[in-house]
């Protein structure tokens, strides 16, 4: 089933200069007696990268499913491209372009490199009656795709488990470049990497907004973020409670404002 696309009257965007390419307009969710999003507005635009940060339990995760179809709000709505959806499915937001690269990468550690670069759409080559997968193919469109992010390896036919943390964020990231994803969702892509993993990362990411598409980079690390995004949205609680152009903040101040919104929280869990 297609992602149901509902006509309404689409905001004026004129004076804001590029038109969304997805919106979030007072996302509202709960589960029984917890709200876990309260009125919630995020804009994502083409070519630009949204940090996305936030305490444990701030709802980022919750946000980010209700994005992505894992979700559907209780309140609110969600635009793609000016007009109104609804997901049923993960499968609606992907056949939209909406791509999600998490932790744990769902990559296959025995499976070439090339396999999973294409799992799900292996493209084939018939042998008389047979239909078998075209490896040659797979192989050198890999080699290519990951070159174009700036990622090198000696043979795509090399298994997913001789490659680095950095390099493992490079496939998925190049994967979803390769298919046509217009929104990439980065959850915690920097965590665990070292220094020089992590600054790889951030030029994979670089590259990707350069090409045109919209980043979400979900992280705790304020560090992390703040070299790439163009914007910083804050959430605590289930609430936004910042949402900055880099330029209008300093990363101090960004960690000052997430730490006190934490201690904030924890009070208030005590009082309880």
């Amino acid at each position: 089933m297609a992602p149901v696309m509902r006509d309404s009257v689409a905001p004026n965007h004129a004076e804001q200069g590029t038109a969304p390419l997805m919106e979030g307009i007072c996302l509202c969710k709960r589960f029984g007696k917890v709200t876990a999003l309260e009125g919630v507005d995020i804009v994502i635009r083409r070519g630009e990268v949204t940090g996305l940060v936030g305490d444990n339990g701030a709802g980022k995760s919750t946000l980010i499913k209700i994005l992505t179809g894992v979700y559907r709000p209780d309140e609110g709505e969600l635009r793609f491209e000016g007009q109104r959806v609804e997901f049923a499915s993960p499968k609606d937001a992907r056949r939209l372009g909406i791509e999600t690269v998490y932790q744990d990468l769902a990559l296959i550690e025995n499976m070439s490199i090339a396999r999973n670069f294409f799992l799900g759409a292996e493209p084939q080559r018939k042998v008389g009656i047979l239909n078998l997968l075209d490896v040659r193919k797979m192989r050198l469109v890999t080699e290519e795709a990951l070159k174009d992010i700036g990622i090198a390896v000696r043979s795509a036919n090399d298994e997913v488990s001789v490659l680095s943390g950095g390099e493992r964020q490079a496939i998925a990231i190049g994967r979803t470049m390769h298919f046509g994803g217009k929104l990439l969702i980065l959850d915690e892509p920097t965590s665990a990497l070292s220094v020089h993993e992590t600054n790889k990362v951030l030029t994979y990411i670089d590259e990707v907004r350069k090409r045109g598409l919209a980043v979400i980079f979900i992280t705790h690390n304020l560090y992390h973020v703040y070299p790439v995004a163009d914007r910083i949205v804050v959430l605590e609680h289930g609430r936004k409670v910042g949402d900055f152009a880099k330029d209008e903040i300093s990363v101090d101040e960004l960690v000052q404002i997430v730490s006190y919104g934490a201690q904030r929280v924890a009070r208030s869990a005590r009082q309880q």
